[in-house]
């Protein structure tokens, strides 16, 4: 039974008759299009809305559209700083087409993962994009197929589904060919777990050692954090044969690396050259600065969204492959003032 004096909820109705216009020009106001309004109207419409305390109902808007203007994100942490550049760059990238973002972690969990997904695809979003915690994650029985759908920041093809990614191979192969240019003959990898399939970092390491006719270093796997990459520091330069180099996975263990480099006495780029993977803004504030592969970000997050934007309803599915950087610090060993 309704409550008699529950306050009823302004509709655009009362706001049309309080600015003396008609719903559609409130309409226009609201969505700012897709007609002009004289601003002298726009105004009057807009102090109705304030004075009225009208709040525009987006569940209708999206039956009478048949779209929310939302894209679901499903990423694995925010609380590591490359993710939280691609979930500031997604919302960026989703914001200029017109799109809010309805953001969620999984913490880097496979079975969290896939319970939000279902979560967020539930919620009438127009399309989800993935960062899955898996290399090669079996999605298809995990959402509508009727949802465009698209896996970011992917190092593998993904077979019927659209993803989005960069050249790691050839970044790892390009970050650890510097390495070998400056005469360093022992250049071990920190990396994170290894799955099914090799890492593609771990494979252009190794090909880049081959290609140099160096043999293959030391290999530390750890978690992919800083205390995973202090952890695989104090145990790779703490042993008596410890390399000359090392190619580090991620930003975040390569702080970690540093910190064990400093405990253990030892200086870099003097004593350990270092380059890592990610080129995030954190690279940019440790001492010295690293030399490190940068991941477009800006272009990976753009390629996802007019991906999942664009995509039909027939089964299509393409791979976007973005190249990485190589951005130099000092921590290689080159004399940089960045």
């Amino acid at each position: 039974m309704s409550n008699p004096s529950s306050p009823r909820a302004v509709t655009r109705a009362d706001v049309a008759r309080y600015a003396g216009v008609s719903t559609s020009v409130v309409s226009y106001v609201v969505h700012d299009g897709p007609r002009p309004v004289a601003s002298a109207t726009a105004a009057r419409v807009r102090d109705a809305i304030r004075v009225l305390g009208y709040r525009p109902n987006a569940s209708a808007q999206t039956l009478r559209t048949g779209s929310s203007k939302m894209l679901g994100f499903v990423v694995p942490e925010l609380d590591n700083p490359f993710w939280s550049e691609v979930a500031d760059a997604v919302g960026h990238a989703a914001g200029a087409r017109g799109y809010d973002v309805l953001m969620s972690s999984s913490h880097g969990d496979a079975a969290l993962e896939r319970d939000r997904m279902r979560s967020v695809s539930a919620r009438q979003v127009d399309g989800l994009i993935v960062a899955s915690v898996m290399t090669r994650p079996d999605l298809s029985t995990l959402v509508d197929p009727g949802l465009p759908m698209v896996l970011l920041n992917t190092f593998f093809e993904v077979p019927e589904f659209a993803s989005t990614g960069v050249d790691a191979l050839r970044g790892a192969h390009e970050g650890t060919t510097h390495l070998v240019s400056h005469g360093y003959r022992s250049i071990g990898l920190v990396i994170g777990h290894a799955g099914s399939d090799m890492d593609l970092r771990e494979q252009g390491w190794q090909n880049a050692l081959r290609d140099g006719g160096v043999q293959d270093g030391p290999i530390v796997r750890t978690d992919f954090s800083r205390a995973g990459g202090y952890a695989a520091g104090l145990r790779m330069f703490g042993a008596p044969n410890r390399p000359r180099a090392v190619f580090v996975s991620s930003d975040m263990q390569a702080v970690g690396v540093l910190r064990a480099l400093y405990e253990l006495g030892l200086s870099v780029p003097s004593d350990v050259a270092i380059v890592s993977f990610d080129g995030t803004a954190e690279a940019d504030f440790t001492n010295p600065q690293l030399s490190t592969v940068r991941q477009p970000v800006a272009a990976m997050a753009a390629a996802a969204v007019d991906r999942v934007l664009s995509q039909e309803a027939d089964g299509q599915w393409h791979r976007d492959l973005v190249p990485a950087e190589l951005v130099l610090g000092a921590s290689c060993g080159c004399d940089v003032r960045r």
